[in-house]
């Protein structure tokens, strides 16, 4: 497979940006809103699919392309955003008002904009006015629930708020023969162990809260949970790869194992890097390093049976595996060569003509298997957008952080000289 260079990758990026703003729906009072997918009737302002994460993308083109147009468009993406916030019922993260917050502090923050910033603070309001002193829903994770919206208080200061999300996880905890995990949706038999909705995204917030409000407890129950994790290790001792979930959650259409960010290595790794610094330990950062292993030796991105690697995107596919990539490069040094490899996989996966740059993701049990591009940050255009833009920094010696760091990724710092 041939390499990209970063240029190549920032051209990439341009177009998608071109397909991306093609999509918008153009609502009340000139603001901007994104569907799923452009055929979607539903509009959706969420930070996982729809115009929040879109939102984010665009100041990272801003920043980047010092070009105001993406601004612009952040800021009209932002009018629809607000305007969601009094009927939207899910509080999370990615699927409900924290994330909403997120991406409307991120405009008032890089742009002025005090109509966002108040939008933001009703959104919050609503978010601390639903907590029955336990959780918000069902869900008890980093998605949608708990860990997720300590996260996204923590990156809008709210210390306060993201104790009250991670406390509960002190009196709901499970033991196992490594550690400690979580019931992370009421009422399932399955423990699912991997960050998006499982017992390392929980291990996340514990860890970052926990060092952001100075609480030894919350930092020790995160070493808990992240060991009853790590017991369940089957690569042995140069890598790892833990099971998706125990007992195996819906066998018949889960996998067994995965590499991306949701629910394999390549978020796994986030959340031993995070570790790593909060404890400066270097037992973490070996773990990180097996993970890398595992990742890089799986044989993705090429798709080697149906079902292996059909994905993209941000949350379950290549974009994700490109951000860890690029924080290898900035703190070990060794991404680069790997990082080319999936932006030249990207490249070569990429539609383009005249509107425009977007990806296809497949779903092998379909005929036809290509799923309509979509244009949020999980599985479509918004999140490889910023990856593909970091990249683009980060491999040619440039700044390699984010216009806006995400709630749940760890920033990437080099290491002292």
């Amino acid at each position: 497979m041939s390499t990209t260079r970063p240029g190549d990758a920032e051209t990439l990026a341009a177009g998608a940006l071109d397909w991306l703003l093609g999509s918008a729906r153009s609502v009340a009072d000139r603001a901007l809103a994104w569907t799923g997918t452009p055929t979607d009737d539903e509009l959706d302002p969420t930070l996982y699919s729809g115009t929040s994460g879109v939102v984010l993308a665009l100041l990272e083109a801003r920043r980047h392309f010092r070009d105001d147009r993406y601004g612009d468009a952040a800021v009209r993406g932002a009018r629809s955003v607000a305007a969601a916030v009094e009927g939207w019922d899910s509080s999370s993260l990615y699927l409900g008002l924290a994330g909403m917050a997120v991406a409307l502090g991120a405009v008032h923050g890089e742009l002025g904009d005090v109509a966002s910033g108040a939008a933001a603070e009703r959104a919050w309001d609503r978010v601390r006015s639903r907590f029955d002193g336990t959780r918000w829903s069902e869900q008890f994770e980093l998605l949608s629930g708990n860990a997720g919206i300590a996260l996204g208080a923590l990156a809008a200061g709210d210390v306060e708020l993201a104790l009250q999300a991670v406390t509960p996880y002190l009196r709901t905890t499970e033991p196992t023969p490594g550690g400690v995990q979580w019931e992370t949706r009421a009422g399932r038999s399955a423990r699912l162990h991997h960050v998006s909705h499982g017992t390392l995204g929980v291990v996340h917030a514990l860890a970052a809260v926990g060092r952001a409000a100075g609480r030894a407890d919350l930092i020790e129950l995160a070493v808990a949970g992240a060991l009853g994790v790590t017991a369940r290790n089957d690569a042995g001792p140069t890598g790892f790869l833990v099971p998706h979930s125990d007992p195996a959650l819906r066998p018949d259409r889960i996998e067994r194992y995965s590499y991306g960010w949701c629910h394999g290595p390549a978020g796994d790794a986030q959340v031993f890097r995070l570790l790593r610094d909060v404890l400066g330990d270097s037992a973490w950062s070996r773990l990180a390093d097996q993970c890398w292993y595992t990742v890089t030796r799986s044989g993705l991105p090429r798709r080697l049976r149906p079902g292996f690697w059909d994905n993209n995107g941000r949350c379950c596919g290549t974009a994700g595996v490109l951000a860890l990539a690029c924080d290898r490069l900035v703190e070990q040094g060794d991404g680069l060569d790997f990082a080319n490899v999936l932006v030249s996989d990207l490249a070569s996966r990429a539609t383009v003509d005249a509107d425009g740059v977007r990806w296809s993701n497949l779903e092998h049990r379909n005929t036809p298997s290509a799923l309509e591009p979509r244009t949020g940050w999980a599985m479509g255009n918004a999140g490889i957008i910023r990856e593909l833009l970091r990249f683009a920094r980060a491999g040619t010696g440039g700044d390699p952080a984010y216009a806006v760091a995400w709630p749940d990724h760890h920033p990437a710092e080099a290491p002292r000289r």
